[in-house]
């Protein structure tokens, strides 16, 4: 009887096939993929493909001047994930809404060393090349490493105005 109410389904070849989710790509590979389109049309296309609440965070860090650090320039010492990508590793696209802990005016009661602390620990729980995106955005270095990620392409992806926000339409 079971088998026979699997063969008969509702199911039909006209229906429409169910969706299925697609892997979201991490950071890095969008940002990589940026750096490997040839022109500025197809490197702002990227960003439209896989715009993000995350990918607009980390975009903004790296880009407006009004967002400041509150961690120290540079690489703090910490140990990279070394567990293979898709497995116990903490993503930028689920972090990304703590981002402000790291920014001057987020939340400034932190102390700086507990503040350190936890960027760390941020660190050593994202994948070695997402730890590497969220570095170079707290030093504002992300058109630096990736070839034509500029400032023009990234507000003309999401809409920017001058002041990093929408503009009004």
């Amino acid at each position: 009887m079971a088998v026979q109410n699997i063969v008969n389904s509702n199911w039909t070849p006209n229906d429409p096939v169910p969706s299925v989710k697609v892997r979201t790509p991490l950071l890095s590979e969008v940002f990589k993929k940026v750096n490997n389109a040839k022109t500025k049309p197809q490197k702002i296309k990227v960003l439209k493909d896989n715009d993000s609440p995350a990918l607009r965070a980390i975009c903004k860090w790296s880009f407006d001047p009004n967002i400041v650090s509150a961690v120290p320039e540079g690489v703090p010492p910490y140990i990279p994930n070394e567990a293979p990508e898709g497995t116990e590793h903490a993503r930028l696209s689920t972090e990304h809404s703590k981002l402000y802990y790291y920014i001057k005016g987020g939340h400034d009661k932190i102390q700086s060393v507990k503040r350190e602390s936890m960027f760390v620990q941020l660190l050593e729980a994202l994948h070695p090349s997402e730890a590497e995106v969220l570095l170079h955005a707290k030093d504002k270095q992300l058109h630096k490493v990736y070839k034509g990620l500029s400032d023009a392409v990234v507000k003309e992806s999401f809409n920017w105005g001058d002041n990093y926000q929408i503009k009004n339409v």
